[in-house]
């Protein structure tokens, strides 16, 4: 059977369209064409005309006239639609007009840019112009690194190394920084949170350097669809860009589909394991030969999955080399052969994290599944894209967990087709992070008096390093003086460049395996944790505090750890507060305090608890910022303190769940306290924190959405199905105890609809 056959029976099988809250066709699009621009090279016309292009998409002429305008940009078109062309064109034609212009290009992983590479090569190729176009990463070998350096007209890199393996060493790089005409940043979206404020950062450093050299470069921006492309990728780059929208690829028609597992216990909520359902689903496609992939959010749910789908190749008598599993963790010449067997049609279905949403070429999908909603309705819509990528019939299908972010959006259709994706949200002058860099940027050239990098106070922030020892201030010049070098103690993965090695001594030759941040250390990477890590299982034989190390060792065995961490917080600075119905809303400052106490063992598939232990380690500190909403004493006192207990804990899970609705961020992002007296507010109060020091602009948000969020909750628990609660709404039973919904929807009429009897 073909796609459409296949997905005419399952809307014709009662079994599958139970389950079904919505089917949406997506209809074709037509082109929108442009002819090519006066001022493109002929050669280049002639090489876009040998490839089959004989007009431009709209969108990519108009990118083409702003850059040649001097503008910088920032593109903002579906998965699949030509983004490429828009940097490519006007970059070689530039070189072609001059050979001394030189491009930066950069991609946020480095699979993303050898893909890159290849497009742009086989471009060259055509035209048989000697433009030098090379890789700059960690895998470039040193004997190729001088040439490079010297010679190539576009070096294609990644934000970490352009952070430390080029900025610190930019006196070897003197022939790039004085040419630089462009800077291209690809899937700007991906450059938000802690990382997108890292890299605006690199971005003021780069921009610092190049002025050093006397070049001023422009930026080429291009982004998947977000709420607010010009203001993140202004903030980025630290200069207005324009915005090019006016999308002309044309796309095949989509049938979405979104599908929610069946309860197996309606009394306590608990609805088919989505996994299972996904590998039910997608063996209607793949025992038809029908190009799979299935995103799933975690690394082990990854490898379950294709143990799964292996088996069933092994059943059917398929190769079992049809079905592949592809995230971090895997080396990279494995990675290349997996999208090289996807392009050529050999790898039937692959199963992949995340790690396959960016834009890598992986030829002509025909579906994708994926297991558990991505986080954001822009992750989605990626996600959804890398099937389909040409034309004709494609397939989505978006396959809930029990999770409350799940079964909002699973039962909420609407919200998701009809909603404007979500904002990406960055904060270069988080302090943590301004520090780390201005010590970079001074490692890189001295400041000047009077010199801004980012915030009008830098020159408080020089005099602080200097009295630390760090910097030497000398004739209105402050000069680094420290023996470190900066750049590598900075990860711009993580706010805290703090982090801990993990080492692995199973066997004589010890080595390291990864690195976890110091906040997440005391549950993760205690003393006889399990850690997994590319789905082996380590134990954790000892912690090194002080030496921030961890030595584990491999183990098979069929239980996880998970840890129990006592958190306080203090507010140290509220910088908003407005009354609001049932209380009081704020945002600003705290001091989180957090010490892991104890550590349960639990049974891999049943979840049974099969141990304990104690955790033994210092309480830790991180300065954040939060938003906080204060319960009125007359509402808190029509309830027992019980009551008011189970209450709380209930909207305190429910509001941690649906935050990323708005935040287009990680659950793991925003971490939650409730208080039943706060010290600070001397009344019941939920604190929802970012989980980064110095925050990073999530508090100001839910500050802003406070209402939306309540709003969400309230529908979402009262719309639930369960009797007492549940892992889809206000959490389990026997955590919020047996009046736990009834508690919640009480507290939740109280602070949203303000009593109201009308809904229940």
């Amino acid at each position: 059977m073909n796609l459409v056959q296949i997905l005419e029976t399952l809307k014709s099988s009662e079994e599958f369209y139970a389950n079904v809250t919505a089917w949406r066709t997506i209809p074709a699009r037509e082109a929108k064409y442009a002819d090519f621009p006066e001022s493109l090279d002929k050669r280049l016309r002639e090489v876009l005309i040998k490839r089959g292009i004989k007009q431009l998409y709209s969108h990519q002429a108009s990118a083409f006239e702003a850059v040649e305008n001097g503008e910088s940009i920032v593109v903002v078109t579906p998965t699949a639609s030509g983004k490429t062309l828009c940097y490519n064109l006007p970059v070689l034609n530039e070189i072609l007009k001059n050979p001394e212009v030189r491009a930066l290009y950069l991609f946020p992983t480095k699979a993303l840019s050898q893909d890159q590479l290849k497009e742009l090569h086989e471009l060259i190729t055509l035209l048989g112009e000697d433009i030098k176009t090379y890789t700059y990463d960690g895998d470039t070998p040193q004997t190729a690194r001088k040439v490079i350096r010297s010679a190539g007209h576009i070096v294609v890199t990644n934000p970490d190394m352009l952070h430390t393996g080029i900025l610190p060493h930019h006196t070897k790089w003197v022939k790039l920084f004085e040419n630089l005409k462009f800077v291209i940043i690809d899937e700007v979206h991906h450059y938000r949170g802690v990382f997108g404020s890292h890299v605006a950062n690199v971005m003021r450093r780069l921009k610092r350097i190049c002025k050093f050299y006397g070049s001023n470069p422009q930026f080429i921006c291009a982004s998947a669809t977000i709420a607010n492309p010009e203001e993140l990728a202004s903030k980025l780059i630290g200069t207005d860009v324009k915005l090019i929208d006016n999308n002309g690829a044309p796309s095949g028609t989509k049938e979405f589909i979104f599908y929610n597992p069946p309860v197996v216990n309606r009394e306590l909520g608990i609805r088919r394991s989505n996994i299972l359902e996904v590998k039910k689903i997608a063996t209607h496609f793949l025992k038809n030969k029908i190009q799979t992939i299935v995103f799933t959010r975690s690394r082990l749910k990854t490898e379950i999955l294709v143990s799964y789908l292996k088996k069933l190749c092994k059943d059917t008598g398929q190769n079992l080399n049809s079905i592949r599993g592809y995230r971090g963790g895997y080396l990279p010449k494995e990675r290349r052969q997996i999208e090289a067997g996807l392009r050529s049609g050999e790898v039937l279905g692959v199963v992949s994290t995340n790690a396959l949403e960016l834009g890598i070429d992986i030829g002509q999908l025909e579906v994708c599944i994926m297991a558990g909603y991505p986080g954001s309705v822009a992750s989605t819509w990626q996600q959804a894209g890398r099937a389909g990528r040409r034309s004709g019939t494609s397939a989505a299908i978006l396959v809930a967990s029990s999770s409350p972010l799940d079964q909002y959006v699973i039962t909420h259709p609407e919200y998701f087709f009809s909603h404007p994706t979500e904002h990406g949200l960055i904060n270069p002058n988080n302090l943590v992070i301004l520090l780390s860099h201005i010590k970079c940027a001074a490692f890189e050239l001295p400041f000047v008096d009077g010199e801004v990098f980012g915030v009008e106070t830098t020159q408080e922030i020089l005099e602080y390093l200097a009295e630390e020892k760090i910097l030497r201030h000398v004739g209105g010049r402050w000069y680094w003086m420290s023996d470190s070098y900066p750049a590598d103690d900075i990860s711009l993965r993580s706010a805290s460049p703090d982090n801990f090695v993990i080492i692995d001594i199973t066997e004589p030759d010890h080595k390291v395996i990864g690195e976890m941040d110091r906040f997440s250390v005391p549950t993760m990477l205690h003393k006889d944790a399990i850690y997994i890590h590319e789905s082996q299982q380590y134990h954790v034989d000892r912690l090194d505090w002080d030496e921030q190390k961890a030595y584990v060792r491999a183990v098979d065995v069929d239980y996880y750890t998970d840890a129990n961490l006592a958190v306080d917080i203090k507010v140290l600075d509220e910088f908003e507060k407005e009354k609001v119905c049932g209380g009081n809303k704020s945002h600003g400052e705290v001091l989180v305090t957090a010490k892991a106490t104890m550590f349960k063992k639990i049974k891999f598939y049943t979840h049974e608890n099969v141990g304990y232990g104690d955790i033994h380690l210092p309480e830790q500190q991180m300065h954040t910022t939060a938003y906080w909403m204060c319960i009125n004493p007359a509402l808190a006192a029509s309830f027992s303190k019980e009551e008011l207990q189970s209450g709380l804990l209930g909207l305190s899970n429910l509001l941690v769940n649906v935050a990323p609705i708005y935040l287009m961020c990680d659950p793991r992002d925003i971490k939650v306290v409730a208080q039943i007296r706060s010290p600070f507010t001397n009344a019941p109060t939920l604190y929802l924190y970012d989980n980064y020091p110095g925050g990073v602009g999530f508090s100001e948000k839910l500050y802003a959405v406070h209402k939306k969020l309540l709003e969400t909750a309230y529908e979402l628990v009262n719309n639930c199905e369960c009797e007492q609660g549940c892992p889809s709404c206000v959490g389990p039973v026997n955590e919020v105890g047996e009046h736990g919904k009834i508690n919640t929807l009480k507290l939740l009429k109280g602070v949203y609809v303000s009593g109201s009897e009308s809904q229940t």
